[in-house]
């Protein structure tokens, strides 16, 4: 994914029409194989229409992607603009106390209003947990939708429904595994670097789409994958666990890149490893989030 800071959208709107469409995160390639893992790792309780869904679900993995079509952004920067925020967070900019009480904070306005008192643009900082949780509760809801729906034309139109919003969820989650989109370190190391860090701007496009192209298969993956479904008792929780062990991940990945650049035609067993674990760790996100906003969607709410 191209990072857009918004906060100098206007400055930045004609640069914005010239980023090359290859930094799309974890590329077309590692987005699908996300999706299509998670997808066929499910357990069989989940809804047969959803299981028999894999490939459809790793289709729509790469779509918040495709949103930045250079032909759409010519016409206006509203969605290109807008959305670019969706896919990131740079935790490193607040300290521990800080971000405890952004990822507190009830939605995305309140956490911007958190950001902006740290002395930040929210845009800047970006709203990936929160994109992720909103699109997990829309999933859960479609579910209880689908759960009492009147009659089968409408369920069907409901499954229509699941699918769109599960697999466009899939695409922020599979972002998050990838430490890039953790830091402000996501295109080569910024600011002080003592340890001598890779600082050139192609990092991201070598390490999540050129790299993982060449080298990784859906074998891969699902072998990494090695933990059992689960549905989270605390999804905020879980899903702010999840962002913090991979930006846990920045250093040792810039560490791997510099004894060996992350390329199409090099590979050594260590970078092979550590982009396997990464995208299994995000399919396994996905599939346990999929699987609690189905579960849940059946139990009713305690009122607050």
């Amino acid at each position: 994914m191209s990072r857009i800071r918004t906060s100098l959208l206007a400055a930045a709107s004609a640069a914005l029409l010239c980023v090359p469409l290859t930094l799309n995160a974890w590329g077309d390639h590692g987005h699908r194989l996300v999706g299509l893992t998670a997808a066929k790792a499910l357990p069989e309780d989940m809804p047969a229409f959803f299981r028999n869904a894999a490939e459809q679900l790793s289709y729509l993995n790469p779509e918040p992607d495709r949103w930045k079509s250079r032909d759409e952004s010519r016409r206006d920067m509203a969605l290109n603009g807008g959305s670019s925020p969706d896919h990131f967070m740079d935790l490193d900019f607040l300290n521990a106390q800080q971000l405890a009480g952004a990822f507190a904070a009830p939605d995305r306005h309140a956490f911007a209003d958190s950001v902006r008192a740290a002395g930040y643009a929210p845009a800047t900082m970006g709203f990936l947990p929160f994109t992720i949780l909103e699109y997990s509760q829309k999933l859960r809801n479609d579910f209880r939708m689908w759960r009492i729906a009147p009659d089968s034309t409408v369920r069907r139109w409901i499954e229509a429904r699941i699918i769109d919003d599960a697999g466009v969820l899939g695409h922020f989650v599979a972002d998050g595994s990838n430490p890039h989109h953790t830091s402000k370190h996501y295109n080569g190391w910024v600011g002080d670097n003592p340890k001598g860090y890779p600082t050139d701007n192609r990092f991201h496009s070598r390490f999540e789409s050129q790299f993982v192209q060449a080298h990784i298969k859906e074998a891969d993956v699902r072998a990494a994958m090695t933990n059992a479904p689960q549905v989270f008792p605390d999804l905020r929780a879980a899903v702010v666990a999840f962002l913090m062990a991979s930006n846990a991940q920045l250093e040792p990945l810039y560490a791997l890149d510099k004894a060996t650049q992350f390329r199409p035609e090099t590979v050594t067993p260590e970078q092979k490893a550590f982009a396997v674990a990464r995208l299994g760790a995000g399919a396994e996100m996905l599939r346990d989030i999929w699987y609690t906003a189905w579960v849940t969607s059946a139990v009713t709410p305690t009122p607050r």
